[in-house]
């Protein structure tokens, strides 16, 4: 039977819901289960995709084109997995399609309501859902892990809760347990930390007909022993369900502490569960990653040049890719975020600190990194950064928006086409070096974009980037993009040096661009942050980290080999075992 794991939040929103989530798939799943995930989102959108990043942070982007939630991204990260845009249930997705049964006629003249149709969709699809396999050897899951976005208590979420409700008695006590993440406060007066909000939280799961197995308190500090007795007397449940989930480190941190709070024996005892009570190889990696994190010594500065840079999350796929890749080369990462409007002369006259805060930021960082984005604001001050990166053989990386931006900074300063631009930005400009694509529909917003995984050849066997990949002739990786470089100008580029050494599969799309003569200036047109992972970190990203360390051409001169202190033992079992970094064979590093 297939075992269910709600995770539902109290107190408030954005607690770390979607990390527990990932955090205890992760432990299970180095009990050699087969986990997958699904998230809920009470909003009505029907997909994340037409989400401001500040609204919501990222959209993640999934190999079938899907746009969805970024927790879906902690998901394939943390379980190493590869979910679909169905793993992501939203209000929107339901109602449609409860609304479009109802239009063929399906509920045979039925007064259609939220409860028993809603309810019933909801179950259907999660039911649907758990058994779609994720993992490459096409094996059904056994354990899904459902997270419910919000917090107990909205209104949105109710017809979810509801749902859940009657799914506990239809799939058995034995098959569905339910964890509930809740807040634990300590004001900054008394420092004591305070049991009443999750109190009241869980007594509203419990009105609502749910009863927590296990309750996991998010604090700053460990759980003292006489909170964690009151919270156990007050809330129900033994002291052993109640889980102290303190901040750590490194989010690595977090399925060893859970693994250590007993959560495993816990859950394999709930939900009769035959498996290792002692999970082995996949968190001795997880223990060595998080050990060596904490032991780096060597700096590398990242200029994160955007637009959403007020609010991490807009990037967080980016940062965790940028992370992998200093991990792997055992450098701390320091990222620089620089609001792109900020670079431009316009700020000079309005706001000059800021000016040359910003500017002061990028000549002191290692490596540039221009992201994705859309809209005309900040794009002059990218194309400064970028001008700057060029000229001064600074390592840099465009993603998407960042590459088209890098070809028309390079076709107004070495190709002499000043009014050179996007058709984005400037729909009259007379050289219009990025231009929209055929298939993109400006009616409709939603999911019109070239969208999910999609392959890209490469031209030159000398690429740099090629080789990063391992000599590859071609990548996969995901796009999400509306406008492309204009093919027709490629040979006025290709004459200065400015070369277009990847393209799709009918060679009409540049997909990346690399130029002669600098030691790292990269762009794709793909977003390879969405597949970066712990173990095995994205090759355009681990390029700009090599670069800004200086260790990208001993790298290329060993062959794409990483140096042994760089690398992690054998006994870490990794989950992607043809990973080029666990080849290597090392004796690990302490383990427990």
């Amino acid at each position: 039977m297939m075992k269910y794991i709600l995770v539902t939040g109290g107190v408030i929103s954005g607690i770390g819901k979607g990390i527990i989530a990932s955090s205890v798939g992760t432990i299970l799943k180095s009990c050699g289960l087969h986990v997958t995930a699904i998230k809920i989102d009470p909003y009505i959108n029907i997909d994340a995709g037409t989400f401001s990043p500040y609204e919501h942070g990222e959209v993640f982007v999934l190999d079938d084109g899907g746009e969805v939630d970024l927790d879906l991204g902690n998901y394939e990260r943390f379980l190493d997995i590869r979910l679909t845009r169905d793993n992501n249930l939203t209000t929107g997705k339901i109602y449609q399609s409860v609304i479009n049964k109802e239009r063929r006629g399906d509920y045979l003249g039925k007064t259609v309501q939220v409860v028993p149709h809603i309810t019933d969709a909801i179950q259907e699809w999660v039911v649907k859902q758990a058994k779609v396999s994720v993992d490459d050897d096409d094996v059904e899951p056994q354990v899904c892990v459902i997270e419910l976005g919000g917090t107990v208590g909205d209104i949105e979420s109710m017809p979810f809760i509801e749902a859940f409700r009657q799914f506990q008695f239809k799939v058995k006590r034995e098959n569905f347990c339910n964890i509930h993440v809740s807040l634990i406060p300590q004001p900054g007066t008394t420092g004591e930390q305070k049991t009443k909000p999750t109190q009241n939280s869980v007594r509203e799961l419990r009105g609502l007909g749910l009863s927590p197995d296990l309750i996991m308190c998010r604090c700053t500090t460990a759980l003292e022993t006489s909170v964690k007795e009151k919270i156990s007397m007050f809330c129900h449940v033994e002291p052993e369900q109640v889980i102290c989930v303190h901040d750590v480190s490194s989010i690595y941190r977090v399925p060893l502490l859970l693994e250590s709070q007993g959560v495993v024996s816990y859950l394999s005892r709930r939900l009769n569960m035959p498996i290792e009570t002692r999970p082995r190889k996949m968190l001795t990696k997880w223990k060595e990653m998080s050990d060596r994190s904490d032991r780096l010594l060597e700096q590398c500065s990242i200029a994160l040049v955007g637009k959403y840079t007020k609010f991490s999350d807009s990037y967080a796929s980016v940062i965790k890719a940028l992370e992998h890749s200093a991990l792997a080369i055992s450098h701390k990462l320091e990222v620089k975020y620089i609001d792109s409007a900020c670079l431009e002369p316009s700020t000079l006259q309005e706001e000059p600190v800021k000016y040359h805060e910003a500017w002061q930021k990028l000549c002191s960082s290692g490596g540039v990194l221009v992201p994705g984005g859309f809209g005309v604001r900040g794009t002059e001050g990218k194309i400064h950064a970028i001008s700057w990166a060029r000229k001064q053989k600074k390592p840099f990386l465009g993603v998407c928006l960042g590459m088209q931006l890098a070809v028309c900074e390079f076709a107004r300063n070495e190709l002499g086409w000043e009014d050179a631009n996007s058709t984005e930005f400037d729909p009259e400009t007379k050289h219009p070096v990025v231009i929209d694509m055929p298939e993109h529909n400006p009616g409709q917003m939603g999911g019109t974009m070239r969208l999910g995984k999609r392959r890209t050849l490469f031209k030159s066997p000398s690429s740099i980037l090629r080789r990063l990949y391992g000599d590859a002739e071609y990548v996969e990786e995901r796009h999400r993009h509306r406008f492309e470089v204009n093919p027709e100008l490629k040979s006025h580029f290709e004459d200065k040096g400015f070369r277009f050494v990847g393209q799709d599969i009918e060679g009409e799309r540049m997909e990346v661009i690399e130029l002669d003569d600098h030691p790292y200036f990269v762009g794709v047109q793909y977003h390879p942050e969405f597949t970066s992972r712990p173990i095995k970190p994205s090759p355009p990203y681990l390029g700009l980290l090599l670069a800004s360390a200086g260790k990208l051409q001993s790298y290329l001169q060993k062959g794409c080999r990483l140096s042994p202190r760089d690398t992690y033992s054998d006994q870490s079992g990794s989950s992607t075992p043809d990973s080029e970094i666990s080849e290597l064979k090392l004796p690990s590093i302490s383990s427990e």
